[in-house]
């Protein structure tokens, strides 16, 4: 259940509890005339089962009160309330398979912005993965892969594009863009760094490395991965399941690619980071191709979930 705290003109108010009432899913109305002051008006409170949270979200936005008021909402962890039992079953479809596309677009536009933090996760991971790479030890792999951010950009990119939402298109593309850039250059300086105490030697790169050679060995496989990682890290973010996203991070060769192509290139290793560089760039691909097609398919299906509702 979601828990929604509305502040509405007075001018509004009927209007916005008429489509609460209407709306399937919905309990616990209460009406507080007058007391909201900044901005002036009344507060209105309710709870909504989630697979119908998205249809009232859309109906508040068509009263304009995202712009005249103000529109919260919480996810509510315990309700022990037969109403509230009878509101989930009452509203079409299942709680885990609904979509909130104004949360998932706030959540993936806080993803995907160019901060210091997002800098500084996407640069530790990158170096953590050299290290990896060049020790050849697959837990400094995992780990790198755990640590680095680059999914919510990724993330953002797929749900402007079927948004249609061009800033955050933009915003997720120079987050990636920049992130991945930045991290490579502090990390060949890392690696310069680590070749003069003696920890990195060209001969431990370009030696046997039967744990991470898959790393600048791209192929069809590394496309599927990626393509079945993108369409469960998409599901993760719309079903509000977060911790699948752990298993998207350490199943996708992204950052440790890119700590390999820096690496490859402190010791003119062009074949290596150019390998490195197409395995990042056909992973990157199929992340987003397949986190666009899948909002694309369960945009289509609650459009008709609600049409048949509606019938």
């Amino acid at each position: 259940m979601l828990h929604l705290r509305l502040i509405t003109p007075s001018d509004k108010t009927d209007d916005v509890v008429r489509l609460i009432e209407k709306t399937v899913g919905t309990t616990h109305l209460v009406v507080l005339p007058g007391t909201a002051r900044i901005p002036a008006g009344d507060v209105v409170m309710c709870d909504v089962a989630r697979e119908a949270g998205d249809e009232l979200l859309s109906g508040l936005q068509k009263l304009d009160l995202d712009t005249t008021g103000s529109i919260a909402v919480e996810n509510i962890d315990l309700s022990l309330s037969k109403r509230a039992d009878q509101a989930e079953e009452d509203a079409p479809g299942e709680g885990a398979d609904a979509v909130l596309w104004e949360h998932l677009t706030d959540a993936t536009h806080e993803e995907s912005t160019l901060s210091v933090t997002y800098l500084a996760f996407i640069t530790l991971a990158t170096m953590i993965a050299a290290c990896g790479v060049v020790l050849d030890n697959a837990i400094l792999i995992v780990g790198a892969m755990a640590v680095g951010p680059e999914f919510g950009p990724l993330a953002g990119i797929c749900t402007a594009a079927v948004q249609r939402a061009p800033r955050l298109a933009l915003r997720s593309l120079i987050a990636l863009l920049v992130g991945f850039a930045v991290a490579m250059v502090v990390t060949v300086g890392f690696s310069l760094f680590m070749d003069a105490v003696g920890l990195f030697t060209e001969a431990r790169l370009e030696a046997e490395r039967p744990n991470t050679g898959f790393i600048y060995a791209p192929d069809w496989f590394s496309f599927v991965v990626a393509v079945l990682a993108g369409a469960a890290g998409t599901l993760s973010l719309t079903s509000a399941k977060s911790g699948a996203l752990v298993g998207v991070a350490i199943s996708v060769t992204t950052v440790p690619a890119a700590a390999n192509a820096a690496v490859a290139l402190i010791y003119s290793d062009t074949n290596q980071a150019w390998h490195s560089t197409e395995q990042l760039l056909l992973n990157l691909l199929g992340i987003i191709l397949a986190g666009t097609l899948t909002l694309m398919l369960q945009k289509w299906l609650w459009s008709a979930q609600r049409k048949r509702s509606a019938a």
